[in-house]
């Protein structure tokens, strides 16, 4: 006669400690939100914010220059949503949009800065490091290689400038959005980061800033080790399964997915930070994250266009065309680069081999972040003046 060996109160307590899991994800995943806009907050700090960044631009000088000034800028401020937006309210006051185009460029490669933080996170696990790193980077070299195709094309011929002030003289209006009634993630994280910020209360101007950076950095390396160590629990079966028929079910539905939440959070580098874990716990993979990112680039450029809108005026069409500007680049170096096999493969190839000598050489790794974000357009930027 064979026993039932089924335990109802086993199986109860599985379902606690399951629920217990998924609680605790939803917290560290809520840390992680917070521990992205804290560095964000110490960055725009001490660097001036979006004030620093008006300062920054004043040095562009010609389309070289301020291709660096955005990527430098974005890096700083921590926020291509606020760089953008700055951009777009100095071309509503007058500044060339021959000169704010490469900006726009810089600032897409400047935000690619916060995942790739997030993805240090993992360091303490040579394989977890070399996954995460390597679907942070794809995101850079993607970027890198949209402007090393369109830049010249742009300076050449004038294609993206010349469609959108098309589109934006046909759409020009009196239209206008606020943007802080579309961004729940701010008002969402704010007590947090508030609670943090106070309790550094005893520092102030700068410092404050950089305490900031690196108390959130901190709360990065704790939130995202232990993220991917219960996401590895958690993602099985069902689980996993409806995750990647949302996200990894293809190429379309992965774009699709990064436009949509990059929409609804108005931030990239929230977007993007919050699959390196997944990548880190080897739950994705970097070719099945890559479209997603490519989403989460589409998806940013509401941030430019609501703030194009809020301007009225005689600036209206010339502020909406820099704000068009941000949209038509990003969905022409998608459709280009990852339409085109050979193209398509290459951040992916370049991401791999760095993240292969990243994970071998940590120090390398650290050193790429600060020199391919800092350092280099620092210094190149004032060879070229």
């Amino acid at each position: 006669m064979s026993q039932n060996t089924s335990n109802p109160i086993n199986g109860q307590q599985s379902v606690t400690a399951k629920l217990l899991n998924w609680a605790a994800i939803a917290f560290l995943v809520y840390l992680v939100l917070v521990a992205v806009s804290t560095v964000s907050g110490g960055f725009k700090l001490a660097s001036g914010g979006s004030e620093g960044a008006k300062e920054i631009f004043a040095f562009a000088t010609n389309p070289f220059v301020a291709l660096l000034l955005g990527a430098l800028a974005t890096a700083l401020v921590q926020s291509s949503s606020t760089v953008t937006s700055v951009i777009v309210g100095l071309v509503a006051g007058g500044l060339p949009i021959h000169i704010a185009i490469p900006m726009i460029m810089g600032a897409n490669i400047g935000t690619t800065i916060t995942n790739t933080l997030v993805s240090i996170g993992h360091i303490r696990s040579k394989e977890e490091f070399k996954r995460a790193f390597e679907a942070s980077t794809v995101h850079d070299f993607f970027n890198l290689i949209a402007v090393a195709i369109f830049l010249p094309l742009e300076l050449a011929f004038g294609i993206l400038q010349k469609l959108s002030q098309s589109l934006a003289h046909l759409f020009v209006g009196d239209a206008d959005l606020s943007l802080k009634s579309y961004n729940f993630i701010k008002p969402l994280v704010k007590p947090a980061v508030g609670v943090i910020k106070d309790g550094l209360a005893f520092l102030d101007g700068k410092t404050l800033g950089i305490a900031m950076v690196i108390v959130g950095i901190a709360l990065i390396l704790f939130a995202v080790t232990t993220l991917g160590k219960l996401l590895q629990k958690a993602l099985v079966g069902t689980a996993k399964e409806m995750l990647h028929r949302a996200i990894g079910k293809g190429p379309v539905a992965g774009i699709t997915s990064g436009a949509v939440v990059t929409v609804m959070v108005q931030s990239s580098s929230t977007t993007t930070s919050l699959m390196i874990p997944l990548a880190g716990s080897g739950v994705f993979s970097t070719k099945q994250i890559y479209p997603f990112t490519l989403g989460a680039n589409i998806g940013t450029t509401i941030t430019a266009l609501l703030a194009a809108t809020s301007i009225t005026g005689a600036a209206a069409e010339v502020a909406l065309t820099i704000a068009l500007v941000h949209v038509m680049f990003n969905v022409f170096a998608v459709a280009l680069i990852y339409g085109t096999p050979f193209l398509r493969e290459l951040p992916l190839r370049a991401a791999s081999k760095l993240a292969e000598v990243g994970s071998n050489n940590k120090s390398l790794a650290l050193g790429y972040v600060l020199g391919a974000f800092f350092v280099v357009p620092g210094v190149m930027m004032l060879v070229a003046r």
